[in-house]
């Protein structure tokens, strides 16, 4: 199965590499934490932000691609 990947802003690989680089394998995880804080604080926007910067992760973290990253 092909799935596109699209990611709205440079700004998230960015973030992305940041976590990785201080969370190592556990970055996903830390970004899923930061989704849920800002879930319970009712921000919308930031729970959006942190949960696509966790599929970028995973998305970084796998082994092989199903096609291009736009």
């Amino acid at each position: 199965m092909n799935h596109q990947v699209f990611f709205a802003h440079r700004a998230t690989f960015a973030e992305a590499d940041d976590l990785i680089a201080r969370f190592g394998a556990e970055a996903a995880g830390e970004a899923k934490l930061r989704a849920s804080r800002s879930r319970d604080l009712g921000n919308v926007i930031l729970f959006c932000h942190w949960r696509e910067i966790e599929r970028l992760i995973g998305t970084i973290g796998r082994e092989s691609t199903d096609g291009p990253l736009q």
